[in-house]
C-alpha cells in the first residue's frame, strides 16, 4: 500500500506569500536583493532554484526568518486557509476555522486544492485589479501619445524649412536649430515615459509613471538616481533627495532616534515635534524617512492642494493608492481643509489591518504676497500592533477595487464584488437577479 505523503508548501510560494502580505512589488524587492524581478517571478512560481545565501537576503528583505521560507511549513496552508476564508466572497458563510488543522491533517488532498483555488483566485483577482487599475491611466496613455505626435510634427516641421527653404538669415537659421534641440528633448522625454508605462503592461511591480518609479527607487533605498529608466524621474529623484538630505540636516539621525526613547514623545508625534522644537510635517517626514524605535513600519502619504498624491511611502500592509484614484475618506485629505491642525486617526483596511495615522496640512507662499498659497497634507501612519478601536474608519484602496459594499464616500460600483443586476418583471416592476 502506498504511504500517503503530506503536500508541501515550496519556498518561492512562501516568498511570494510573504511579500503580497506586506504589499511589496516584486521590483522592490529584487532591487533590494540584487536579482533581476523577472528572476524572482521565475523563483516565486517555484521554477528556479534558491541558495541558502539569497534565502536569507530575501527573508531580511521580508523581515522575516529565513527558516519560516523554508519547506514544509504547514503554518502557511492553515494561513492561507485562513485567509481564503476572511475573503468577502465569504461573506454570510461560517466555516470552522478552529478545525483548520483537522481538516489539513484528515483530508490533507482536499485542503491543497482548497488552497489551490483560493491562491489561482487571488492571482486572477489582483490581475482584475491590476488591470483594470491601468486601464485608468488611459487618459495618461491618450495625452502622452498626442505629445509625441506634437512633437515629431514640430520635429518635421523644422526640419523641413531648414531642407526645402532658400537662403535663411543666420539669426533665423539660429532659431530653427534652437526649436529643433527644444523638440527633440521635449521628444525624447515623452518617448521615454511612454515606453516606461507601456512596459508596465507586461512586467508586474514595475513603475507606470515616473512618480512610481522613484517612489520604488525610494523603497529600494534609493542609492543612485542615475540608474532610474527616465529622464522625468531622474529629476523627480533628485527633487525628492535634495528635500530629505535638508530634512536630515535640520533634524539629524541621532537626535531624532534620542528623542524618540521618551515614551510621552514617542506615542505623540504632536509633543515630539514641541519637544524638538521643529515643526511637525519636517518630523512626521524625518519619522517615516528614519524609522526610529516606535516608528518601525511608518509610511507616508503627502498631497498637493488639489488632492493629488506626490509621494507615497508604503508602510506594510497598507494598500497604496494610485496617484489620482484613492479612498475619499483618507484622513490626509481632511487635513486640507484644516491646515495646521494635527488630525490623529486610527483606520482600518478591508483585510481587517488597523493602522494609527496623523495627518496635518500646511501653507506657504513661494511667490511672495502676491503669489499663490500652496497647501500640501501629509498623513504619517504606522501599523496598529493589537486590537483595533471599534471606532476605527474604515477604509480602502479606490472605489473600483475595494470589497466595502456599503461606504458613504462611494464613488463608483466595484469590480470586486458582484453588482445587483435589474431584471423586468411581467408586470413591469424590476427586481435584482441576484
Amino acid at each position: 500500500m502506498n504511504e500517503r505523503s503530506t503536500p508541501t508548501v515550496l519556498t518561492g510560494t512562501r516568498i511570494r506569500e510573504r511579500r503580497l502580505s506586506l504589499s511589496r512589488r516584486q521590483a522592490d524587492i529584487a532591487r533590494a536583493v540584487g536579482i533581476s524581478p523577472a528572476y524572482l517571478n521565475l523563483i516565486e512560481h517555484n521554477r528556479r532554484p534558491v541558495s541558502a545565501d539569497l534565502v536569507a537576503r530575501l527573508a531580511e528583505e521580508l523581515d522575516v526568518p529565513a527558516e519560516e521560507l523554508a519547506e514544509g511549513r504547514e503554518e502557511v496552508r492553515i494561513a492561507a486557509l485562513r485567509e481564503a476564508a476572511a475573503h468577502p466572497v465569504a461573506a454570510g458563510l461560517s466555516p470552522e476555522l478552529d478545525q483548520v488543522t483537522e481538516l489539513l491533517a484528515r483530508f490533507p488532498g482536499w485542503g491543497q486544492l482548497l488552497i489551490a483555488h483560493a491562491r489561482r483566485a487571488g492571482g486572477l483577482e489582483r490581475q482584475l485589479v491590476d488591470l483594470s487599475d491601468r486601464m485608468t491611466q488611459d487618459p495618461y496613455l491618450l495625452t502622452t501619445l498626442h505629445e509625441v505626435l506634437s512633437a515629431v510634427t514640430a520635429v518635421r516641421s523644422t526640419a523641413a524649412i531648414l531642407v526645402e527653404e532658400g537662403e535663411i538669415s543666420p539669426e533665423w537659421r539660429r532659431r530653427f536649430h534652437s526649436n529643433l534641440h527644444e523638440d527633440s528633448q521635449r521628444l525624447s522625454v515623452t518617448a521615454q515615459a511612454l515606453v516606461a508605462y507601456l512596459d508596465s503592461f507586461e512586467a508586474e511591480g514595475s513603475a507606470a509613471t515616473p512618480q512610481e518609479e522613484v517612489e520604488a527607487w525610494l523603497a529600494a533605498g534609493a542609492s543612485d538616481a542615475a540608474e532610474l529608466a527616465s529622464d522625468a524621474a531622474r529629476v523627480m529623484a533628485r527633487r525628492l533627495e535634495s528635500g530629505l538630505n535638508a530634512d536630515r540636516d535640520i533634524l539629524p539621525d541621532q537626535i531624532l532616534a534620542e528623542a524618540v526613547t521618551n515614551p510621552e514623545a514617542r506615542a505623540d508625534p504632536v509633543r515630539l515635534a514641541a519637544r524638538l522644537e521643529m515643526p511637525l510635517d519636517l518630523v512626521m517626514r524625518r519619522l517615516a524617512d528614519l524609522r526610529p524605535a516606535g516608528f518601525e513600519g511608518a509610511g507616508l502619504l503627502v498631497c498637493d492642494g488639489s488632492g493629488a498624491l506626490t509621494l507615497r511611502r508604503a508602510a506594510p500592509g497598507f494598500p497604496l493608492p494610485r496617484p489620482g484614484d484613492s479612498c475619499g475618506l483618507l484622513p490626509l485629505y481632511q487635513a486640507l481643509a484644516v491646515p495646521q491642525v494635527a488630525l490623529s486617526r486610527d483606520v482600518v483596511t478591508p483585510d481587517g489591518r488597523g493602522f494609527r495615522t496623523l495627518s496635518h496640512a500646511t501653507r506657504s507662499q513661494p511667490g511672495g504676497v502676491t503669489g499663490p498659497v500652496l497647501t500640501t497634507a501629509q498623513m504619517l501612519l504606522t501599523p496598529i500592533d493589537g486590537p483595533i478601536a471599534a471606532d476605527a474608519l474604515a477604509i480602502g484602496p479606490a472605489c473600483r477595487i475595494c470589497s466595502r459594499a456599503a461606504c458613504p464616500a462611494r464613488r463608483e460600483p466595484s469590480i470586486l464584488v458582484p453588482q445587483p443586476v435589474l431584471v423586468e418583471r411581467p408586470n413591469g416592476t424590476f427586481d435584482t437577479g441576484l
